[in-house]
């Protein structure tokens, strides 16, 4: 498969990297931290193409897909990993529209392009990382819950817009990660990289319409969304 994962430079995405390029895939990564792209084309140069860019800065993001087009032609499976939280219990202004300009207005631009392109070829698939966090407003994180909610929804959105269209969207909606997302005191049932990457990969490969990882993450996000 020809694959694209945005924000693959840590976390997650990281680990979806090594897991497809260890399985022969040929991946296109992108993020903003220009040696740590290096390091893994270096590591896996016949399969792995890095590009950098910032996905908040939509011009950037436009230029650098359209690099992965010219080099890939085509792309089988696109995975948005790219994403921002940062706690803000004192509601620095800067930093809430910081948070938005990546969750909202950089991802549904990413999301969009890679939909157009999927449009165009017919087929495709397209997977959104979200966020339990998005199921329950956060008073220490106002926009990080309220940007993964936007996630949430507008994922629904398009696998309804999908409908007969070859396109498959997949939601998968993490809850705390071993990632450098995992902030704050008293932090509970924090998962592994490996064993979410590996849920995430079986979800895929069976073309899931939604996936909590993992599953005791599952029983919260039912307890949320139908007592909360």
């Amino acid at each position: 498969m020809n694959i694209l994962i945005i924000g693959a430079t840590s976390g997650i995405g990281h680990g979806l990297w090594r897991h497809y390029v260890e399985s022969g895939h040929h991946v296109a990564v992108m993020g903003r931290r220009k040696n740590l792209l290096d390091a893994m084309a270096a590591e896996f140069p016949q399969l792995t193409f890095a590009v950098q860019c910032d996905v908040a800065d939509i011009g950037s993001f436009n230029i650098a897909l359209g690099q992965v087009i010219d080099r890939l032609k085509y792309l089988d499976l696109a995975i948005i990993c790219a994403g921002t939280g940062e706690l803000n219990p004192e509601l620095d202004k800067i930093v809430e529209l910081d948070t938005l300009s990546l969750n909202v207005m950089g991802w549904t631009n990413a999301v969009d392009a890679i939909y157009d392109i999927f449009m165009c070829q017919k087929y495709g698939h397209l997977v959104t990382i979200t966020s339990v966090g998005g199921m329950q407003p956060a008073p220490i994180a106002p926009a990080y819950s309220a940007s993964k909610a936007f996630q949430i929804n507008y994922t629904k959105s398009l696998q309804l817009k999908s409908k007969h269209s070859g396109i498959t969207v997949t939601e998968i909606r993490p809850g705390l990660v071993d990632t450098r997302m995992a902030k704050g005191e008293g932090l509970f049932w924090v998962m592994p990289v490996d064993k979410v990457v590996r849920q995430i990969t079986t979800a895929i490969s069976h073309k899931r319409k939604l996936r909590i990882v993992t599953r005791r993450w599952r029983i919260l996000n039912w307890i949320i969304k139908h007592f909360m």
